[in-house]
């Protein structure tokens, strides 16, 4: 039997999400993906990002991302341009890309309009289905978890990624736009009061580029708390 977590609300976007707030969320169309990594970036912040497993639905809100600039980013997957791997990222906006990353991690992200354009998902606020996605990260959370657990769950990429099971495997070119989807973004009317824009974590290569978006004051973004 799963038990109500008790969620502390530590900024704007840590409010609980009920299950008809959940069903009734605008899916995100074609249209929003079809634009540039930036603008696409930046508005998916505060979106909810909804897996389906069986009967039951996870979610978490979007709260930091980066943007990848295709060709033009040395970055970038498809800086090199189109290959087996990241062919994903040169076909329709909306799909899934999914990669596998030192071992032991998936990384999701969505491709955009231009060709090789992408979204990363470095950081989610778990907002529905928290129980679950704790387990699926190998967690046991009391019934009153403190932020730092709970943080745990889904900050950083890929441990977002395990808390909603996605894969290579299973996600891979899905498209997120569909209806038939089990994994797709959606948007319930939050709006961030403020977002922050810092260079890129992670990589070698175009680390100045202001590229990495998040939440102001949110506690689930990965690195260091941006105020």
């Amino acid at each position: 039997m799963s038990r109500q977590v008790s969620m502390p609300r530590t900024s704007q976007a840590s409010a609980g999400v009920v299950l008809a707030q959940l069903r009734g969320a605008e899916r995100l169309l074609r249209e929003f993906f079809n634009r540039d990594a930036v603008t696409v970036a930046r508005e998916l912040l505060g979106k909810l990002l909804i897996r389906r497993e069986g009967r039951k639905l996870l979610a978490g809100r979007v709260v930091e991302d980066e943007a990848y600039l295709g060709q033009d980013d040395p970055a970038a997957h498809a800086y090199a341009g189109k290959t087996a791997r990241n062919f994903v990222l040169f076909g329709p906006p909306g799909h899934a890309y999914v990669y596998f990353i030192y071992g032991n991690h998936y990384c999701l992200n969505v491709s955009c309009m231009t060709e090789g354009h992408g979204v990363l998902f470095r950081a989610m606020e778990p907002v529905f289905g928290v129980e679950a996605m704790a387990r699926a990260r190998g967690l046991e959370l009391p019934a009153s978890p403190r932020i730092t657990e709970l943080r745990m769950i889904s900050r950083g990429p890929g441990r977002m990624s395990e808390a909603l099971g996605i894969t290579r495997a299973r996600d891979n070119d899905k498209d997120l736009t569909s209806r038939a989807s089990d994994l797709w973004l959606a948007d319930d009317g939050f709006r961030p009061e403020r977002i922050v824009a810092t260079p890129r974590i992670g990589i070698t290569k175009a680390v100045e580029q202001p590229l990495r978006f998040a939440i102001a004051g949110n506690a689930y973004i990965s690195g260091k708390k941006i105020r």
